[in-house]
């Protein structure tokens, strides 16, 4: 499974590290201020200087700023340690990297200072360097000369004091994130539950007793045989043989193999409905047969597809299921030549809890589909679903390759 991706906002409380930054302001006597992995500031600056304030109050400027800070992160993220650098303006600062799972969230930021060796203790210097930021000259050197003077050992003993401060938010955010997985684990157990709990009484609502159910179709089957209706014993055999999966086999993992099994069944059926009006085409790599899926994963994205796809138009019109092996996944694809889907449909499809299941066998939707699928694959799998009015609709299923 992949790793799920967070931004630093997500996973760590911005009150929080606000107080962590306030504090280390307080004890060094730097700026600093928090900045995402994009470069902008997640907490509000702490103990900036006059000088830093009138730079970011002009636009040009405060692009600039944030610029400098996210080279300084990337550079920070890249040696995977606290830097030194110097910004834009001309001043020394320190950042800092914060990595979580080894993806980087930001940088903590902190500095404005000048090293006793910097050439920027010349007003001309700053002034020729800042001076494309159009602000006004007086009050930029006046406020220039409020800048601390900083030894390089003070500048160490930050830099120390930085990472210890970086370690605490990078272990505050592996513990949020663990935590985050687990509840997100639990939901997705409720939730895939309360589906088989519903499909479990939708079966008990329509089977009153199986074994009668079962019997009564053999019996007729067997009667159609007498009768010399061999294409009628070959349908009520076939229901039977869908009717009894879907009761039984509704939270089983089963092959692709025993899946299209089903699927023909069920398309048997069909074919008695629709004679010639729908044409099926099968393309399926053997190398796929033997990979694993909830069992009645596809046959009910296969009933949509004729109900509401190609049932619907008066010449009928082509399904095509396919199935390819791509390194360590599977890709299977249900495509029609039907009514299609309204955009704004599509992309309600695999959010909405309460899918019509009209007509299908299990009573689970797309939704359902695509969240069992999540369950037992993780969420990088799942269905996608691409439509076009009056030319059709493609569902694409993506599952691991397991045998």
């Amino acid at each position: 499974m992949n790793p799920v991706s967070f931004r630093l906002e997500e996973i760590i409380n911005i009150k929080i590290l606000q107080e962590i930054q306030d504090k280390f302001a307080e004890v060094t006597g730097l700026a600093a201020v928090i900045t995402n992995a994009e470069g902008k500031p997640v907490t509000k600056p702490s103990n900036f200087s006059k000088f830093c304030q009138y730079i970011r109050s002009s636009p040009a400027g405060l692009k600039c700023c944030m610029n400098s800070d996210a080279k300084g992160g990337r550079e920070a993220m890249q040696r995977r340690e606290a830097v030194v650098y110097t910004c834009h303006t001309g001043l020394t600062d320190l950042a800092a990297p914060i990595i979580v799972n080894n993806q980087y969230m930001g940088v903590f930021l902190c500095g404005q200072i000048l090293l006793p060796d910097s050439p920027m203790h010349n007003p001309q210097v700053i002034w020729e360097r800042n001076k494309r930021l159009a602000l006004d000259r007086e009050i930029l050197l006046e406020r220039f000369k409020e800048i601390e003077t900083t030894t390089e050992n003070k500048i160490k003993a930050a830099a120390e004091l930085l990472i210890i401060m970086t370690n605490y938010i990078v272990e505050m955010g592996i513990a949020n994130i663990v935590q985050k997985q687990l509840m997100s684990e639990m939901k997705a157990k409720t939730e895939l539950e309360r589906i088989l709990r519903e499909t479990e009484y939708k079966a008990l609502q329509s089977q009153i007793n199986p074994h009668f159910l079962f019997n009564s179709l053999n019996t007729i089957a067997r009667l159609a045989l007498t009768e010399g209706a061999n294409k009628t014993q070959e349908v009520i055999y076939a229901l039977s043989d869908l009717l009894r999966n879907s009761l039984k086999n509704s939270d089983k993992i089963i092959s692709l193999q025993e899946e299209i099994k089903y699927i023909k069944e069920y398309l048997l059926i069909q074919e008695t409905r629709f004679s010639d009006r729908i044409k099926v085409f099968f393309d399926i790599d053997d190398q796929t047969l033997t990979t694993k899926l909830p069992s009645m994963t596809l046959q009910p994205l296969v009933e949509n597809a004729i109900v509401h796809g190609l049932e619907p138009k008066k010449d009928g019109g082509i399904l095509r299921i396919t199935a390819r092996r791509a390194d360590d996944q599977v890709m299977i694809e249900i495509s029609d030549t039907g009514m299609g889907i309204p955009r704004s449909k599509v992309e309600k499809l695999l959010i909405r809890k309460d899918m019509n299941s009209s007509g299908q066998i299990t009573g689970l939707g797309v939704a359902n589909v695509h969240r069992r699928i999540q369950y037992h694959f993780g969420e990088e799998y799942g269905l996608k679903i691409e439509s076009r009015l009056t030319h059709g609709t493609k569902v694409t299923v993506t599952i691991p390759f397991l045998e």
